[in-house]
């Protein structure tokens, strides 16, 4: 038998705390060969990324240490000098970080950033550098990358940002690659090229992947083997379709059990809960369909028409108008209290930057938005302040939501205070109140945001949400980084919520079998525009727009004996919406294809 490329062996990594060292990763052991693809999974907090930390040696040494064997290609890198490390990180192991924006300088330009890599470990010119760094962007499939090189982190989606981590960790060609959740950020149709690229890669290079991921059907379509943690220990290990078929372990079968299946809610005409499962036993409950709060008869609760939101780029020594971003072109919709409404669609195609400016934390080129009958849009900004107390929003990292100094009682107290809704003393109390409601101990409200998994960190921000009483909450990518388990959890209070509230969502995501779940209705976004909208069973059920089409057919299936055939990377040019100054946008016209179902006809 061949050497494998990575062998662990009784891998162990603890952290002290209060003078006592505490393992989080117990006695681990696998290989990865040549061209295999093994995923690791587990909820949050299982030891998943500290077991790809310490196999890179970025464990702090301050406070942790290894123990065991880590051998690239036969080669010990446990007590590896760092000067010798550094040649290996980033040339022969690299890693796609699950959060691109902490992993990205943000002072320094995303090419620059490349370059930089394959100047060190490549020995390029500077010209060679930018050149190959600007051929992989592309092949990562950024749009107008050749204008986009010299931008900044904090001009990129989500998703873009991840292109870019992944097309750091792919410049060296490295013979391992560590993907610590790679796809959460991205929609399913980049996801599923992004999975193409790194298998064809993986081919031409013999490189092993260590995929580190809580998406079921990713590892269904992605690994040859797997390898199930809980609280640090590997509870069971084997060939992917074995475990799917047959899992041996409580743990396995319960996060089998609560991974949602696309198609699986055909005739359900409400929001429907997760399974709760039980990680003992791994029996699971049956769901149960949330009560219909939907009043459709009284006036929307959010009337949004015309929205139209652009970006001016600038250039040229005077820095005169060049170009523009059509992020938001045109779009329409209606949304009552008590209903769901989802936007889906790929990264970039205006989902968020449509739910900030009906909050107006982005102002909107023209357009109205009118909440409880008031148009947000002309409201000046201390009527504006006062309105926002009814519209709230759940942003997509939970921990950039949070300030990382303040406790997260005073977190929750301070819009409350803010408002001049309560004393101190009265705000306190309400958010004691806030934490038991979305699942937690008030007595956790003196901890700090770092001291709470992803999971504890997203209740947190729905329960600060909360604290004004609103009616309406954009919730943007609100459950994307969590894992199965924990955005079962979630999910499920979010509906639990609407039903005894009345709340109304606008519901931002990429996650189309959880769209399915929670929706009333579904918009699907290409370029800023809506293409095609209607009630959750018409969008899934009868798929009018070829886009729409495109979308679910790129949603991975949980089950690797429906993997499916290599069908090449995709090399058609991704439209930019960046457009001329004096660029007018073609009328558009839509059918009707059903009661309320509308698709864009395309000319």
């Amino acid at each position: 038998m061949s050497t494998p490329i990575l062998s662990v062996r009784h891998l162990t990594t603890s952290f002290r705390a209060e003078g006592v060292w505490r393992p989080v990763v117990k006695d681990l052991s696998f290989d990865i060969g040549a061209k295999e693809t093994v995923a690791v999974v587990g909820e949050s907090g299982s030891g998943k990324s500290v077991t790809a930390l310490s196999i890179m040696s970025l464990v702090p040494t301050v406070n942790g240490r290894v123990e065991g064997s880590v051998q690239l290609v036969g080669r010990e890198l446990v007590n590896m000098p760092e000067s010798e490390m550094r040649r290996v990180r980033g040339n022969e192991i690299s890693m796609i970080f699950q959060e691109p924006m902490t992993s990205l300088n943000p002072v320094l330009t995303i090419g620059f950033q490349i370059a930089e890599t394959l100047r060190f470990h490549r020995g390029l010119d500077q010209k060679a550098a930018e050149a190959e760094a600007l051929r992989i962007l592309d092949t990562v499939r950024i749009p107008a990358a050749a204008s986009r090189f010299h931008e900044y982190p904090h001009r990129f989606s989500g998703g873009m940002r991840q292109r870019v981590m992944i097309a750091m960790a792919l410049a060296c060609r490295p013979k391992l690659l560590i993907c610590d959740e790679p796809t959460t950020a991205l929609d399913v149709t980049i996801q599923a090229q992004i999975l193409e690229l790194i298998k064809t890669l993986q081919e031409e290079l013999g490189m092993a992947v260590m995929f580190i991921t809580h998406d079921m059907g990713v590892v269904a379509e992605v690994a040859d083997r797997m390898v199930v943690m809980v609280h640090g220990e590997a509870v069971e290990q084997g060939e992917a379709g074995q475990v799917f078929a047959r899992p041996q372990h409580p743990y396995a079968r319960a996060l089998l059990a609560a991974v949602p299946k696309l198609g699986s809610l055909a005739g359900s005409v409400r929001p429907l809960r997760f399974p709760t499962v039980d990680t003992q036993t791994g029996e699971s409950d049956a769901p149960a369909e949330t009560p219909d709060t939907v009043q459709a008869s009284e006036r929307p609760l959010l009337e949004v028409s015309g929205l139209v939101t652009r970006f001016d780029l600038r250039g040229g020594v005077l820095g005169r108008v060049t170009g523009r971003v059509h992020a938001v072109e045109n779009v329409s919709f209606s949304l009552h209290a008590g209903e769901t409404l989802s936007l889906v669609g790929e990264s970039g195609c205006g989902k968020s930057t449509t739910g900030r400016s009906i909050l107006r934390l982005l102002q909107p080129t023209s357009g109205t938005v009118v909440f409880e009958g008031r148009d947000v849009a002309s409201l000046p900004k201390q009527e504006l302040r006062a309105m926002r107390r009814r519209m709230q929003m759940i942003f997509q990292d939970p921990f950039a939501s949070l300030n990382p100094r303040k406790s997260v009682g005073d977190a929750i107290a301070e819009p409350i205070l803010v408002h001049g809704l309560a004393g101190k003393e009265e705000a306190r109390e309400r958010a004691a109140q806030l934490l038991r409601k979305v699942g937690l101990h008030p007595d956790m409200a003196d901890r700090l945001p770092h001291e709470f998994s992803g999971g504890q960190r997203q209740r947190l921000c729905i329960a600060r949400a909360l604290a004004l009483e609103p009616r309406l909450i954009v919730a943007d990518e609100a459950v994307s980084a969590l894992d199965v388990s924990i955005k079962a959890q979630v999910i499920n209070l979010m509906l639990d919520l609407q039903a005894e509230l009345g709340l109304a969502y606008l519901f931002i995501s990429h996650d189309m079998a959880v769209v399915e779940r929670v929706s009333h209705r579904v918009a699907v976004m290409h370029l800023g525009e809506i293409v095609e909208i209607g009630p959750r069973a018409a969008i899934f059920g009868d798929p009018q727009h070829p886009y729409t089409r495109k979308l679910l057919s790129a949603v991975p299936v949980p089950d690797p004996k429906r993997r499916r055939a290599r069908r090449g990377l995709d090399n058609d040019e991704i439209p930019s919406p960046i457009r001329k100054p004096d660029y007018l946008p073609p009328a558009r016209l839509y059918r009707e294809a059903s009661p309320g179902h509308l698709v864009r006809v395309e000319v």
